[in-house]
């Protein structure tokens, strides 16, 4: 957990005007995995419960904030296949964003090409269902 508090009273700023908040089978190993594929912050993290879940981790990618929790369905929030969305990376260096997520393990769904948009696109999926589009110039 380095350099992340456990979050008491002073709470790191939500970046952004929508902030996806994902419940992953195993948020710690995500969010571990995040800072690989997609250069990820961790800026606060509950400790992990009695049962190995993690009710809380806050990272900040690419001046945004991504939220996750593991699943607690005796709260209403089973685990849930992940589909119907993708969460979208628009970076300056396609490349790059694309070439260090398929280094740390993730899956093409759609390679990177030019679309008829203009823009370089691609989609990919990683180890824990999330559907991701990396897209810029």
């Amino acid at each position: 957990m380095s350099n992340v508090e456990t979050i008491t009273e002073e709470k790191p700023e939500v970046l952004g005007g929508v902030v996806p908040y994902l419940m992953i089978d195993g948020a710690v190993k995500a969010a571990e995995f995040y800072k690989e594929a997609f250069a990820a912050e961790e800026v606060a993290r509950h400790p992990v419960d009695d049962q190995g879940r993690t009710m809380h981790i806050h990272l900040y990618i690419h001046g945004g904030s991504l939220m996750l929790s593991d699943p607690y369905p005796e709260y209403g929030c089973p685990a849930e296949k992940h589909q119907g969305y993708s969460l979208t990376l628009a970076v300056d260096d396609v490349d790059g964003w694309w070439a260090r997520a398929i280094g740390a393990g993730v899956k093409v769904v759609v390679p990177l090409e030019k679309m008829f948009w203009g823009d370089r696109y691609g989609e990919v999926r990683d180890p824990f269902g999330v559907k991701w589009a990396i897209v810029g110039d």
